[in-house]
């Protein structure tokens, strides 16, 4: 098949105007960051599900690579294609209606092109919660969320994006269709074939629908920020917070000082929350289904805390509270707009965190003077996003070029003694690849690779992702 009868066919299965090539094609075939760029035959928009299988069908018969694709907003680039091969982009944004609403049921089931916003906005409206929460919210799409295992801020109470769903609805590298999309809490009938695909990437199948937990919405809210001494100290006010609020706590982030540095100096209308410069902050969200009044309780759990905090304020005010978050979800934006860094998405158990910080800091500290660390994440889950740069523009680039190898062997080795992961919620993609082979087991490895043909013999999908 030429690349004309490719073009003429896909058209025939979802309209001309759904197909894109040449220079039309290229934004869909890189990625936010710049750090990836791949080529592709078209970048094709199906409506519905049966327009995927039919494409699907199509590729497989002509051995062509699909690349699944929602926001691409990746961090991994696992939704670029490569810079060789016959690939397409199927991106799946114009599937994104919200196919029907339980709120008896508290479930939800929604297309994969769903934007992650929209679909909390949609629970709301029914006074229901749908828990995910990232930064890119407004642009990210539910499939992709799931192909990721996407996690946010909201994990400690809600659990990753692998526990807010019930079923899904998938099409095969095969072109047939698994409807599972069982609006379910119990069903042990058999092996729970949902959890291969969540988490995979697209390298197993293209997730076209999906249904979704909710939750009561909450009446009560509040919100903390408090200037901390260092991580150590943040780790122990997690554990007494949890024991004095219990699962009412909903969010609790930590950013080092270079964080803030980077938001003030590129973010329009943000400041530091305290007169004194504090070199670590923390921001607590505590929530409640009943309306009670959290600030007192939070205010309260804190005063009685006296394990290194400089200073705190509280609010139950829903403004204030967003001029706090604000910063915390200025920081990549305000990393772009920097320049490029070493970026690592590592987890560690919640006790480990600050001996991680401590001993990645000291050894790029000491292997890179005037390194510039710019450390921030999600304590109660354990996962730090620790990106590695020069401050000075003019030579961070070189940086990058010469020590990104040596940058990331330091992190993960240290990443691998407290028995962490090198992905915590980015994914794999292509950024990663290579690095798990080093850090999976022999028999993960052989397993994984083992789904991976049974699934997909001939490797069409997502080339060059994961595994």
């Amino acid at each position: 098949m030429t690349h004309l009868d490719l073009i003429s066919s896909l058209s025939t299965i979802v309209g001309s105007e759904a197909v894109l090539t040449g220079d039309a094609a290229a934004p869909y075939c890189a990625d936010q960051r710049g750090r990836y760029t791949g080529a592709a035959l078209a970048v094709v928009f199906p409506t519905d599900t049966q327009q995927v299988a039919e494409i699907v069908k199509l590729c497989g018969a002509q051995q062509i690579s699909i690349v699944p694709q929602g926001g691409n907003t990746s961090l991994c680039g696992a939704s670029v294609p490569l810079a060789q091969g016959r690939q397409i982009v199927l991106n799946l944004s114009r599937m994104n209606r919200i196919r029907a609403l339980d709120a008896t049921n508290y479930t939800m089931t929604v297309e994969a092109g769903c934007i992650l916003a929209d679909v909390r906005a949609a629970a709301e409206r029914s006074d229901r919660l749908f828990p995910l929460g990232l930064p890119s919210m407004l642009h990210c799409e539910i499939g992709g969320n799931l192909s990721t295992n996407a996690g946010g801020i909201n994990v400690l109470r809600y659990g990753n994006t692998r526990d807010l769903v019930l079923g899904l609805e998938v099409v095969l590298p095969d072109g047939r269709i698994w409807n599972g999309l069982r609006a379910l809490r119990k069903d042990n009938s058999g092996y729970d074939l949902k959890h291969l695909f969540i988490g995979a990437e697209g390298t197993l199948g293209i997730i076209t629908a999906a249904v979704l937990k909710l939750f009561p919405r909450p009446q009560a809210m509040a919100t903390a920020c408090v200037g901390l001494r260092d991580p150590a100290a943040a780790v122990a006010l997690f554990a007494h917070l949890r024991a004095a609020c219990g699962d009412r706590i909903s969010a609790f982030e930590i950013f080092g000082r270079p964080c803030l540095d980077l938001v003030f100096r590129h973010i329009p209308d943000t400041h530091d929350p305290f007169a004194k410069r504090h070199e670590w902050m923390v921001l607590i969200d505590l929530s409640d289904v009943l309306d009670v009044p959290l600030d007192k309780s939070l205010h309260a759990a804190l005063e009685n805390f006296s394990g290194g905090i400089e200073m705190f304020a509280v609010t139950a005010e829903k403004a204030q509270a967003e001029k706090w978050w604000k910063l915390r979800n200025s920081i990549s934006d305000a990393q772009k707009i920097d320049g490029i860094s070493i970026k690592h998405d590592i987890s560690v158990p919640v006790s480990s965190i600050a001996e991680f910080i401590e001993q990645a800091d000291a050894a790029l500290h000491e292997a890179f003077p005037g390194v510039r660390i710019v450390s921030f994440g999600h304590i109660g889950d354990g996962n730090i996003h620790y990106n590695v740069s020069m401050p000075d523009a003019a030579h961070n680039r070189a940086f990058i070029e010469q020590h990104e190898h040596e940058v990331n062997r330091l992190v993960y080795r240290i990443i691998a003694r407290l028995n962490g992961s090198i992905s915590a919620e980015h994914g794999v993609g292509q950024l990663k690849r290579a690095e798990i082979a080093r850090y999976k087991s022999t028999l993960e490895l052989e397993l994984m690779r083992g789904i991976k043909q049974v699934f997909d013999p001939h490797g069409l999908m997502n080339p060059g992702k994961v595994i």
